[in-house]
């Protein structure tokens, strides 16, 4: 597999989970990586790991919250082909009247904010080549509108209009913007399995597939395919890589205090 070879990737909250699951597919795909996280311990393991496979990858911090951390990485990056905005920290469940302003304000920064600066980063590479790739990862909880995570639904919503105004606006420039919702079986989805087991029971028995996904092998599959030449005719779309879960909805329902 060599589609993204010689390209330049920069993969936000790709020390675990599903951002480490396309780290580990764009390198297998030829692609020179970089896993950019606040988690510095777990980046350095990641990025030692694909190079002991062979792949190019080296670790480089950041807080997707702070504009200054985000462009000090984006230029330690260097240019950047590709792109993913993945990175996130969740602020736990909570209805909507007990979500704070501050709250909603993290996760429009992490949600939004975040990848705007970096995506304005990697812009003039991008239009300089006639060639780009941004993948932001969204999610099914905005579509659905899944309880206890109203922040978290709003900033990923609004970073799909964001996505799809880019693709519009990007079009003559080459550069393909899309977005992918998951459902895999990342950090975050693990610990909400340690906190109600029987809601992940009643979601496996509702997705068609009949099961979360992986990282790696089905989403970063899809995704290593959206950074290749062979998607250079699709833009502003919304993928839903979840095993057909957003067919019927997802039976997201967890329990919350009033």
């Amino acid at each position: 597999m060599s589609r993204l070879a010689g390209r330049n990737a920069v993969i936000t909250g790709s020390a675990n989970g599903i951002g480490k699951g396309i780290a580990r597919r764009f390198a297998a795909e030829g692609a020179r990586v970089v896993i950019a996280d606040f988690d510095e311990t777990a980046g350095r393991k990641t990025a030692r790991e694909i190079s002991l496979t062979g792949g190019d990858a080296r670790f480089l911090p950041v807080d997707i919250t702070q504009k200054a951390s985000v462009l000090a990485m984006m230029a330690a990056a260097g240019p950047a082909d590709i792109l993913v905005n993945n990175a996130w920290r969740g602020q736990g469940l909570a209805r909507i009247e007990h979500k704070s302003d501050a709250q909603f304000e993290t996760s429009l920064r992490m949600g939004v904010f975040a990848s705007q600066w970096t995506m304005t980063a990697a812009l003039p590479n991008m239009k300089a080549k006639n060639w780009g790739r941004v993948i932001n990862m969204a999610s099914l909880n905005g579509v659905n509108a899944h309880m206890g995570s109203a922040d978290y639904n709003v900033a990923k919503e609004a970073l799909r209009a964001l996505t799809r105004t880019a693709a519009r606006e990007w079009a003559s420039f080459g550069i393909c913007c899309n977005i992918i919702c998951p459902a895999a079986l990342a950090d975050s989805t693990r610990r909400i399995m340690n906190q109600q087991p029987d809601m992940i029971e009643r979601i496996n028995a509702a997705n068609p597939m009949g099961r979360i996904g992986a990282p790696e092998a089905d989403i970063g599959g899809v995704a290593a395919f959206l950074a290749s030449d062979d998607a250079r005719y699709l833009t502003g779309n919304t993928l839903f890589v979840d095993g057909g879960a957003h067919i019927n909805g997802v039976a997201w329902a967890p329990d919350l205090e009033d």
